[in-house]
């Protein structure tokens, strides 16, 4: 998912406003691994995105939740 390609940032251009390097950013986009929670919210607020397009939990992960 290419984050920042619809507000016209590259991915250097997003890596540098995370201070990461390109590949690290692109594993977020390509789900290799997941952004901090401190990072996470740094795009959002960098993308003007709401939670929902950043957080997304599937019922699948729901499911492991012990409560």
């Amino acid at each position: 998912m290419r984050l920042g390609k619809k507000d016209g940032y590259t991915q250097e251009q997003m890596a540098s406003k995370l201070n990461v390097a390109r590949t690290t950013y692109t594993g977020y986009e390509n789900g290799n691994f997941a952004p901090s929670l401190e990072t996470a919210l740094h795009i959002k607020k960098i993308l003007k995105y709401n939670n929902d397009d950043i957080f997304l939990i599937s019922n699948d992960s729901l499911t492991n939740i012990k409560t």
